[in-house]
């Protein structure tokens, strides 16, 4: 991981920890507070795009590129910008007086933005003036940073994302369901490519799908507003202001109307073409399990090629309806797709082996030969609920030679944990499962550059290992002659009996001897990983087989540097002891008094830096070894970088064997069981971090309802 997008982690923790701490302060609900703090996040990112537009113009008027003359609105939308009124700059607003009404004074600022950017009219919020005064310029100073002031648009983007995910896991908002879990997202997009054409979700949420998919096109160094068309339904109106927000806050523009998916499809095409039919991508994570839908509203509808899926009447309102509304969405995202199109949604997993009417249209849509990739979701990958889930992948512009294969991939062995409650991917594990998407099409050089580009990582990573550990060395040294130095004087004071002095000289003779062997192996394993380096870079290994050979010859590198790590580990804590009995023999009058004693006193700090900077040189000599874990994995599965079925993991089914299964959707039905392995590189720190967080987000739910008790104990008369 690199440190700048360690940084914006970093300026994401704090700026949410310091914004909730203020809510909590409040006493304000998650679902009262989310929309005024997104419209902040809006205010400041506007004013940032405001204040780069309004640079770059000002330079090509200066290079003579384009006329001195007041400058216009059209001016600014060329660069992705909009030309702020005066009131809605995020500056004015903190300049406003002491006794100036904020709340008013923002509330104007969304009118004005409003009044020049009309595919935001009526969407920012506007309930500022029911919030307490001192708030709200909190709110305006934790985004007025340094670093938030040099931002960039990718970096509010993220923020505005993370806000939303934090949002989401707080239940803000119709139990958090606006918001799709970015690794879901992230697997669809990676499937179906969205680079071209019309891109539709007909139940778009916050509109993740459309941010995504810009991602996505501009990874490539494309421009999405050049390349694609966002049309969105969503039937929540709150729903569709953070969508509207979502995607101006990315620099992007959307036709996102209000609308119940399940009885409407509101949009056509310019050319008077309807929507349904022409989309080259669909998009949704819609709501699972409905069940009260109107059958008589819904049969007919030429969304559903396949027919309604089984109805039942309700005992109440004696009206048919739909027994389950999954394969209502199913079919109506297949029929949105023109020739060509691919379709990615978030499905129930009950949905893929749902039987009687479910069935039929299941079978109905496997006949087509366009269900193209299944990947089972294990629970807790939700925010707001614990469900396991499926991610369905169609095609209908699949090749004839793969019309009768659905790929099967099951994923619920592959996740990292986030808090105790949520888990997600890494962009590593991401990657790696689209890789096998890539397999399964035939695109064996995209597999290749992928194994390559880990090795680049790999490189990079080993670029900035001597100076992390040189730093720590640096640092240990100090504590070493600091604490040597006291030895020296406690030796010379015969007051001092030598039963006390020689814990201390066996812990530095112990830390020295340590030391040395540590700066053999180190220099050793410098020298050899520089060799490693400028091998591959002179000759970069492109071909399967050269890539093997990469990997085998960094697998003894790969031990050395753990053992390494272990060495750093041991150095810390042996200097950790050697400071703590230096300490604990200063506290004698006899000895504290002295001069030479005085620095002991900056121990505790000194061993502060040196557990920081040991934290940092671990983590830099394990990011080596993480990329070189990712080829392996790879490697081990796909040797021949061919596709091939990996029991647990992954199988190509065809039509055949899926109608042996009663038109089970279902990858665990298919790719059997992965056979076990003893682990020999068993991740014993992963797993105390995981159990680390646990216990934080233990003890921080107790802490909530402890509070909470008390809160309640105190309103008792």
């Amino acid at each position: 991981m690199g440190n700048a997008l360690k940084d914006i982690e970093q300026v994401e923790s704090s700026l949410w920890e310091a914004a909730d701490q203020l809510r909590a302060n409040s006493k304000l609900t998650s679902s009262e507070y989310v929309m005024p703090v997104l419209g902040i996040i809006f205010l400041r990112h506007a004013a940032n795009r405001y204040t780069a537009a309004r640079a770059a113009i000002e330079a090509d008027q200066a290079a003579g590129k384009m006329p001195k003359r007041p400058l216009i609105q059209a001016d600014f939308k060329k660069r992705r910008a909009m030309l702020l009124p005066p009131e809605a700059r995020f500056d004015a607003l903190l300049r406003l007086p002491k006794d100036a009404n904020l709340g008013a004074a923002l509330v104007s600022a969304m009118h004005a933005i409003e009044a020049e950017f009309a595919p935001l009219v009526g969407q920012l919020p506007k309930d500022y003036e029911s919030f307490d005064p001192g708030l709200l310029e909190n709110l305006l100073r934790i985004f007025d940073s340094e670093t938030l002031r040099a931002a960039t648009g990718d970096v509010f983007g993220r923020i505005y994302e993370y806000f939303l995910m934090k949002f989401a896991m707080q239940g803000a908002q119709d139990s958090g369901e606006f918001f799709t879990p970015p690794a879901l997202v992230q697997t669809i997009v990676n499937v179906i490519e969205p680079d071209h054409g019309i891109v539709f979700d007909p139940a778009c949420g916050s509109g993740g799908m459309f941010v995504q998919s810009s991602h996505f096109i501009e990874d490539r160094g494309a421009d999405t507003s050049h390349r694609v068309t966002f049309y969105g339904q969503e039937k929540t109106g709150t729903t569709i202001r953070l969508a509207k927000m979502n995607l101006a806050v990315h620099g992007l523009e959307g036709d996102i109307r209000e609308a119940n998916s399940f009885y409407e499809d509101v949009h056509h095409l310019k050319e008077g073409k309807p929507l349904w039919g022409n989309c080259d991508f669909v998009m949704a994570n819609p709501p699972f399990n409905v069940d009260m839908v109107d059958a008589s509203r819904a049969a007919g509808d030429c969304r559903l090629p396949f027919g309604l899926p089984g109805t039942t009447k309700n005992k109440q309102t004696k009206k048919e309806t739909v027994s389950n509304g999954n394969y209502l969405w199913i079919s109506y995202f297949w029929s949105y797709l023109n020739a060509r199109g691919r379709a990615g949604f978030v499905m129930s997993s009950q949905a893929s082996s749902g039987g009687h009417g479910e069935a039929t249209v299941r079978r109905k849509l496997v006949e087509t030969g366009d269900v193209d990739v299944m990947i089972a979701i294990r629970a807790n990958f939700f925010y707001t609920r614990s469900v396991p889930c499926e991610l369905w992948h169609l095609d209908r512009g699949k090749p004839e030679a793969r019309r009768d294969q659905v790929l099967m991939i099951d994923a619920r062995n592959v996740y990292r944990k986030v808090t105790r409650k949520i888990y997600d991917f890494s962009p590593e594990q991401l990657t790696n499962l689209t890789a096998i998407v890539w397999l399964y099409r035939g695109q064996t050089q995209r597999f290749l550059d992928l194994v390559a580009g880990y090795f680049d990582r790999i490189r990079d990573e080993i670029a900035l290992i001597e100076e992390a550990v040189l730093a720590f060395e640096d640092s240990l040294v100090e504590i070493e002659d600091g604490v040597k130095t006291f030895a020296d004087g406690v030796g010379a004071i015969a007051e001092i009996e030598e039963s006390q002095k020689q814990p201390l000289a066996d812990a530095l003779a112990e830390l020295t001897e340590t030391e040395s062997a540590y700066e053999t192996d180190r220099a050793s394993l410098i020298d050899a990983l520089a060799t490693f380096v400028e091998v591959t870079t002179k000759t970069p290994p492109a071909g399967n087989a050269d890539q093997h050979a990469a990997r085998h010859a960094f697998a003894p590198l790969a031990e050395r540097i753990k053992g390494l790590v272990k060495q750093i580990d041991l150095l810390y804590k042996l200097a950790a002891r050697a400071a703590q009995l230096a300490q604990d023999l200063a506290r004698d009058e006899s000895v504290g008094a002295n001069s030479f004693a005085r620095d002991v006193k900056a121990l505790p700090r000194r061993l502060k830096q040196l557990d920081a900077e040991r934290k940092t040189a671990v983590e830099q000599l394990k990011l080596a070894v993480y990329f070189h874990r990712q080829i392996l994995w790879l490697q081990e599965r796909f040797s021949e970088a061919e596709f091939i079925a990996v029991p647990g993991l992954c199988k190509a089914v065809t039509r055949a064997e899926i109608a042996a299964a009663d038109w089970s959707l279902t990858p665990g039905r298919y790719v059997g069981v992965a056979p076990t392995e003893e682990d020999e590189d068993f991740d014993f720190e992963r797993t105390l971090r995981d159990i680390h967080v646990e216990l934080a987000d233990l003890n921080r739910e107790a802490a909530e309802l402890a509070a909470r008790i008390q809160e309640n104990f105190e309103k008792i008369p």
